[in-house]
């Protein structure tokens, strides 16, 4: 898109809607994750119909992202065009019939990055259970995984110099994640830790393990996710989807492109394109570091080293 109409939509609404700054920036910030969306699907903005825009609106609650930020979004999306319109840019506008999603629709909680850092203040590090549980958490939102992935987990399959795991998610169909740096860390503290146990035959491989040497069950990774919300006092609905939830949320909020976030989440879309498919792998492990906030100097929770 050339840089004028981006200024002059600037101005617009600066101008003519009057609009404070942080408003601007959230509608241009917006705006970049549509242009994002279709520049991956080889459409321009001008090109984008209705169906095209209806799609976007999916990516976005695939994502899991919750109906009022989908509405923001849609609502900056929807000022673009009407400003395009205006300014003669097009004659018609795709998106009048674009409907808002139902703010109703209850979706799991979100996790502020405050949040996420009391939660991890909560894990008392001097307990056995401390540091493996601090990687548990680490590994839930530093990476998005499903609760039945991560007790799953296996050493074999996560690969400390390259930086990345091998999942098995659904209909045991295995994708490449990203580790964060702080995930990275944590795991391999929770290893030292690990190999002191007495590990029960047929259990060595996997990563997270019980006292008594076994493999984690669901069941107890809601229970610690429940545990430590409280212990942080945290009065929301936890449970571990919370984590993948609050993943996808702030790498969106941050500007991560939609495509990337959906391949490491391992959602199936029937809108998933052949770029999406083949997407390379260190660009995934690129949006992490630079969107993540634990790899942000700026907002560190490595509250308890």
């Amino acid at each position: 898109m050339p840089d004028l109409i981006l200024k002059k939509y600037h101005s617009f609404l600066l101008l003519e809607k009057s609009l404070s700054k942080n408003t601007i920036e959230a509608y241009e910030r917006d705006l970049e994750k549509l242009l994002t969306y279709l520049a991956d699907a080889k459409i321009t903005y001008k090109d984008a119909s209705l169906e095209h825009l209806r799609d976007f609106l999916i990516d976005l609650h695939d994502l899991g992202i919750h109906p009022r930020s989908q509405a923001r979004i849609i609502s900056g999306v929807k000022s673009f065009y009407r400003f395009l319109q205006y300014d003669e840019h097009l004659e018609e506008d795709p998106t009048e019939l674009l409907e808002m999603p139902k703010i109703g629709k209850r979706l799991p909680e979100v996790l502020s990055v405050e949040e996420i850092n009391n939660i991890v203040a909560a894990i008392d590090l001097s307990q056995n259970e401390g540091q493996r549980n601090r990687a548990i958490i680490e590994t839930l939102y530093g990476s998005g995984l499903r609760v039945s992935e991560l007790i799953n987990l296996k050493i074999s399959n996560i690969y400390v110099d390259e930086g990345f795991m091998k999942v098995d998610g659904k209909g045991s169909k295995q994708r490449l994640v990203p580790l964060s740096d702080e995930s990275l860390k944590q795991i391999k503290l929770w290893l030292l830790n690990r190999n002191g146990l007495t590990i029960k035959r047929g259990q060595e491989d996997f990563l997270f393990l019980n006292r008594r040497g076994s493999q984690l069950t669901r069941v107890m990774i809601f229970m610690i996710t429940k545990s430590l919300a409280e212990q942080a006092g945290i009065k929301k609905n936890i449970s571990p989807h919370t984590f993948r939830h609050s993943f996808a949320t702030h790498l969106l909020e941050g500007g991560a492109n939609l495509r990337a976030i959906q391949q490491m989440l391992g959602h199936e879309s029937i809108l998933t394109t052949e770029i999406y498919t083949h997407m390379d792998v260190e660009f995934l492990r690129d949006t992490i570091l630079r969107f993540h906030p634990s790899n942000n100097p700026n907002v560190s929770h490595d509250t308890n080293d």
